[in-house]
């Protein structure tokens, strides 16, 4: 077991580096075609520069950007996986280990205290968040960097339920006319509703988990994602806040079930350079790459 605990820090390690290099498939594909619809000059310069970025973060092996965020993991895993108990220390090494050897940008403060760590992990950071899966002896792992200028400045309320969905959607909107110009637009923009600030909250950062083409199951929640996304297309923020035909990579609501007075809501976006992956590992530590097809670390 002790073997299999360092095989799980190594490649995870490796995948938060990976991941702060190399953007998921869904991503890369959407920013194409966006940036197809560009015909403008700027627009067109700007999308030429982020494929650039991009593939310089490959050549030369360092992160795509200075901002290598917050580290937070979203796992799904069975409650028969053999090292479930070790998890939380586990990827906490892992983030040390990709800290070192990226290297990963100093991001974690410790609040009252106000010294930088040094190593990205601190008291509550890297951020988890878990749901066990009865019956199961596997794991899947969101990786994901969360960014200061986008989804770490995210917005919650609980809107009284006279206020409506309506309510919800000029709440989001508020949202993306003040810092949405400041997260690197174009954004994939995650909508959660709940019933309070910390469950649409929640909700908020697993819908930046779904690919960015996701389809809410419900028929209203569906119908909001795709009015938000024309709305905020609308505003004209525009590759990089410069104007232009689109703003967003898409829009996904995660919903669960609310008090009757009272609708939670919250928003949260990722940035053009949406560094999420999705690893799933068997219970020999076997691991596949989800999000990035063909992948190997």
């Amino acid at each position: 077991m002790k073997d299999n605990s360092q095989k799980l820090i190594d490649v995870m390690a490796d995948f938060v580096s990976f991941v702060g290099k190399v953007l998921p498939d869904d991503v890369t594909a959407k920013l194409e075609e966006l940036r197809k619809e560009e015909k403008g000059e700027l627009q067109s310069m700007v999308y030429d520069t982020m494929f650039e970025n991009q593939k310089l973060a490959v050549e030369l092996n360092r992160a795509s950007c200075q901002d290598t965020g917050v580290i937070q993991f979203f796992i799904s895993c069975g409650e028969n996986f053999p090292l479930i108990g070790k998890l939380p220390a586990l990827l906490k090494e892992a983030v040390i280990k990709a800290t070192k050897e990226m290297p990963l940008r100093h991001n974690s403060v410790e609040s009252f205290d106000e010294y930088n760590t040094g190593l990205n992990v601190g008291n509550g950071t890297p951020s988890i968040f878990w749901e066990i899966v009865e019956g199961k002896d596997d794991v899947d792992i969101y990786t994901y960097m969360a960014g200061g200028g986008c989804s770490l400045p995210g917005r919650a309320k609980v809107l009284m339920p006279g206020e409506g969905y309506e309510g919800a959607a000029e709440f989001i909107l508020d949202a993306m006319t003040s810092y949405g110009l400041n997260a690197c637009p174009p954004l994939l923009v995650g909508v959660g509703i709940g019933t309070s600030v910390e469950t649409a909250a929640l909700n908020s950062k697993k819908a930046l988990m779904k690919d960015v083409n996701a389809v809410n199951p419900n028929a209203n929640a569906h119908k909001m994602e795709v009015l938000l996304e024309e709305a905020i297309n609308n505003i004209g923020l525009g590759p990089q806040g410069f104007g232009g035909k689109k703003s967003v990579l898409g829009v996904n609501i995660v919903n669960t079930a609310r008090h009757p007075s009272a609708i939670g809501v919250a928003v949260n976006v990722g940035c053009w350079s949406h560094r999420r992956g999705l690893i799933h590992f068997d219970k020999d530590l076997n691991y596949t790459i989800k999000s990035h097809k063909g992948a190997k670390l």
